[in-house]
């Protein structure tokens, strides 16, 4: 058996999963075929004589493809998930597992995938990866350019989207950025009534520990997570004066610029129309790790 029958042996006795992982990334058994064959060509160009783990090496190469994939579609500005359909779980590969094939089916249904669909690129990697299959933060990092604790941080917003309501996610960007910008007005206007409007009933701050050793977490007595409206809004109301509206990590949320340094960002989780979570970051690395567009307006 010549060395290239070898390499495409052991290819195909990762394909299934591959094909599990490309699914999960996006949606669609035919840009999941595409993807895997895509790995496919570049396994087969590649000198993988230093490689230990083929499966994990296999699968970073999944996960990149999967990852410039989506972030192509929103450079397309392809139709939203209202005007196309989510495929279910189905393969013509008559040599996937049976077994395997029934896993899949099972573990993920049509609602988990619209719920993916909601979460920007880089969240739904870092989500699948390692909540689907138990792929390292240390090996997710570099798939994403971040630290492996940015790739932990992204993994957690990630799945509080999910859990928060999967029923009805808030899939659209500009509605988001719309209850976004009316938030900050609410807080810098101190319209507390506003702000309980905008706010699910169960909503939580979480601030991390820069953010509060520099003040932005004081009304939260130390805490790292402030829970409910009433005491959300009033955490906000007559706030936010310096807050400006920026795009963070593909999802609409505000940043406070000092001096020409960016000190801290509010990432907002919306569902149904309200926000449920926001993150405060202040931590000078994670910070930087961020992908962050100023709007202007």
């Amino acid at each position: 058996m010549s060395e290239k029958d070898v390499l495409a042996e052991r290819f195909e006795a990762n394909r299934s999963k591959l094909r599990a992982v490309a699914y999960r990334m996006l949606g669609s058994s035919a840009e999941a075929d595409d993807a895997v064959q895509e790995a496919w060509l570049r396994l087969s160009r590649t000198d993988t004589t230093g490689v230990d783990n083929l499966a994990a090496w296999l699968t970073t190469v999944v996960g990149r493809i999967c990852l410039d994939m989506l972030r192509s579609r929103g450079s397309r500005h392809e139709e939203s998930l209202d005007a196309r359909t989510v495929e279910p779980v189905a393969t013509t590969d008559d040599s996937t597992d049976p077994e395997q094939q029934a896993l899949l089916a099972d573990s993920i249904g049509l609602a988990l995938l619209v719920v993916l669909e909601t979460l920007t690129p880089t969240e739904r990697l870092a989500f699948v990866l390692h909540d689907m299959f138990a792929v390292s933060f240390d090996e997710i990092a570099p798939i994403l350019g971040r630290s492996p604790a940015a790739a932990r941080q992204i993994a957690s917003r990630a799945r509080r989207r999910i859990q928060a309501d999967a029923a009805t996610p808030e899939a659209d960007v500009s509605r988001q950025r719309a209850i976004v910008e009316a938030f900050l007005a609410a807080a810098r206007g101190g319209e507390f009534t506003a702000l309980l409007a905008m706010l699910d009933p169960d909503v939580v701050i979480r601030a991390d520990s820069a953010a509060a050793r520099i003040g932005a977490a004081d009304r939260m007595a130390g805490a790292a997570e402030l829970r409910g409206a009433t005491a959300v809004a009033g955490f906000f109301s007559g706030r936010a004066g310096a807050a400006r509206l920026a795009i963070i990590d593909g999802a609409p949320g505000a940043v406070v610029v000092l001096g020409n340094q960016t000190r801290l960002v509010l990432s907002f989780i919306i569902t149904g129309g309200r926000i449920i979570g926001v993150d405060v970051v202040a931590d000078p690395e994670q910070v930087r790790e961020l992908d962050i567009t100023m709007v202007d307006g």
